[in-house]
């Protein structure tokens, strides 16, 4: 294995050329988008292996294997997930061949992307399990003698530090070229900086330090530079894309051509790249063009100069006061949150109207579902917005992860912080599969940890998910959910402690029936980890007659009501409805001294009981 041979080319005075894309010319050759490439190494290995030869015939001194999704999870959609040692291991022996036939002296570098999911805070895939997938797929491109690796178009620091510590486990002297790609405001998508790329992967420990993907030669020179300014002494790669994509007759269309990439490869040594390429939309022609500029160019005329870049501040705004929930937590007042539903259509009057009870009953905020049991309503922070209008009490916006893109989140997160809504209860949200629309998309790009982490975290100081400056900073104050009552304690705690670590300001429990159960979490809770450390509002759910009763504790995941309390609403008869506000009256004292709160979930729209509740809290 010539693992030398890398690390040696690149203390030549030239750069190393790299190749281009695989999927575009691919797919013009009438492969769809849709198919599984990396498969192609086993079905259709002729055309693959055509693909490569053109590269070489262009001058490139390195190509990537066909490898770019052969990772379990991305297989995994093509049915493919037990073919990852057998489609990398294809793919560098067709790159061998077409090297040996073609008697260059070329490289072959294994290839590896993104997995293709989210991996935690942000997501449900753990470290270790990325670790693992990413290692499976090295294993075998080392095992079939690749030069070097290429780790390339993440766009999560977590996820690339998992794929170069499982290529390191594997092959400690292995070279690893690691690129991280970038959106349009120069950030990851995770809104990492480009000097704060460049450390982490030099810290890692990449060989090379890259940037790919991302938009034309324009963006991909400009990082290049910020990554260089962080790490003088590292070694860089560039790969741009033909500028930025665009849909035109069902296909997708890159307008740099490769006449503009000539100048460009030269801007890239400049700035101090040692293995230059291409990605998305660049050909053999991109390559070639390439080619001729590097070994026209004089070489005196390149000593990897620096272009100190200045970025502009706006001045932003003053920051807003805390809200006044924050503010009343804070100072540990007895906090009652009354929950309402929104509109099932257009008329609010009714809402607006039960709102004006509740405010005048004592309740400290509105806490507004999102479509909950997953059935159509209104959008909450309009409703928000309309009852702190009108009614001027403040309200807390119930924020689901489910069915809600990573721009979805950001857009309604922006139009709920100008609308004036600031408190945010981030739960991951009724399964559209249980609702009116079973079809309607149930996707999660966020976990809600993850969607507190960037609210908190990213929101909250200025910037979007990506990094980008969103002209002042927000100042949510956000709520998570805690189950009380939960089959696997350790897990329930671990759960939290994410939500916690990522700066949940306060929790909501489900609703609770026996006082017990929250002595017992709590207490366990201290003994595991130590006194809780955020404002809890209990769940409270007024019960109505002893159907309603039977339902909960026998229908509904989570609510255990006591044989007392089921007996008791039993017995009432008429009576039933007054009994259940008793029972709650009851519980609220009970449970005062250990919250900081409750939170009234009044069944059926039955806000006139919950303003009986709440007036008794308040005489207590």
């Amino acid at each position: 294995m010539q693992t030398n041979r890398f690390l040696e080319l690149l203390e030549t005075r030239r750069p190393l050329l790299s190749d281009g894309a695989m999927g575009t010319v691919l797919n013009q050759r009438n492969i769809s988008f849709e198919d599984c490439f990396d498969n192609l190494n086993l079905t259709r290995p002729a055309l693959v292996a055509d693909v490569h030869r053109e590269y070489i015939e262009a001058g490139s001194q390195i190509i990537q294997t066909n490898t770019y999704g052969a990772n379990r999870f991305k297989l995994a959609h093509f049915g493919l997930e037990n073919k990852v040692s057998e489609i990398n291991y294809a793919g560098v022996e067709l790159a061998r061949r077409v090297i040996l036939a073609s008697f260059a002296d070329v490289l072959v570098a294994g290839d590896v992307g993104p997995l293709g999911v989210r991996l935690a805070p942000f997501g449900r895939v753990q470290p270790e399990e990325a670790y693992q997938a990413f290692k499976e797929q090295i294993s075998a491109l080392l095992d079939a003698m690749v030069d070097l690796v290429i780790i390339e178009t993440m766009t999560d620091l977590y996820e690339i530090r998992e794929a170069i510590h499982a290529c390191r486990d594997l092959d400690p002297q292995i070279p690893i070229i690691a690129s991280m790609t970038y959106t349009r405001d120069d950030r990851t998508l995770l809104g990492d900086s480009p000097a704060k790329v460049a450390r982490k992967l030099k810290e890692y420990g990449a060989d090379i330090i890259g940037v790919n993907c991302s938009g034309g030669p324009s963006q991909i020179l400009r990082v290049l530079k910020q990554m260089h300014q962080a790490v003088p002494d590292g070694r860089f790669s560039a790969m741009p894309n033909a500028g930025w994509p665009e849909q035109m007759s069902g296909r997708i269309m890159y307008p740099a051509s490769p006449d503009y990439f000539s100048d460009y490869a030269l801007a890239f040594w400049e700035a101090g790249a040692r293995v230059i390429g291409g990605c998305c939309g660049t050909t053999p022609e991109h390559i070639s063009v390439m080619r001729k500029a590097i070994d026209s160019a004089d070489i005196q005329d390149y000593k990897n100069g620096l272009t100190q870049t200045v970025i502009e501040v706006e001045e932003s705004e003053p920051a807003l006061m805390p809200t006044q929930l924050a503010q009343k937590l804070a100072r540990k007042e007895f906090v009652v949150a009354v929950e309402m539903d929104p509109p099932r259509g257009l008329t609010t009057n009714k809402l607006i109207a039960g709102a004006s009870l509740l405010a005048e009953a004592g309740a400290d905020v509105i806490n507004v579902a999102d479509s909950p049991m997953a059935r159509m309503r209104m959008s909450p922070w309009a409703v928000c917005a309309l009852i702190q209008k009108q009614v001027g009490i403040e309200t807390v916006l119930h924020f689901p992860t489910r069915g809600r893109n990573l721009l979805r989140v950001q857009g309604d997160l922006l139009a709920a912080h100008a609308l004036g809504v600031r408190n945010v209860f981030v739960i991951m949200g009724d399964p559209t599969a249980i609702g009116d629309y079973p079809d309607a998309m149930d996707n999660y790009d966020l976990v809600p940890s993850g969607l507190i982490k960037m609210i908190k975290q990213h929101f909250n100081i200025g910037i979007d998910h990506a990094g980008a400056d969103i002209g002042q900073p927000t100042t949510f104050f956000v709520g998570c959910a805690l189950n009380l009552n939960p089959a696997n304690f350790e897990d329930e705690v671990k759960n939290l402690e994410r939500k916690l670590k990522a700066g949940a300001d306060f929790c909501m429990t489900q609703p609770i029936f026996d006082p017990a159960l929250l002595r017992t979490f709590l207490d366990h809770y201290n003994e595991l980890i130590g006194e809780f450390p955020v404002p809890l509002l209990a769940g409270i759910l007024p019960l109505v007659n002893y159907r309603h009763a039977e339902f909960l504790h026998h229908e509904v995941p989570g609510i255990d009501i006591p044989d007392f309390i089921r007996e008791r609403m039993q017995q009432s008869g008429e009576n039933s409805a007054q009994t259940g506000i008793q029972i709650a009256v009851e519980l609220i004292q009970q449970i005062r001294p250990l919250i900081g709160g409750v939170y009234l979930m009044p069944a059926f729209s039955r806000y006139d009981s919950a303003a009986e509740i709440i007036e008794a809290v308040s005489k207590g």
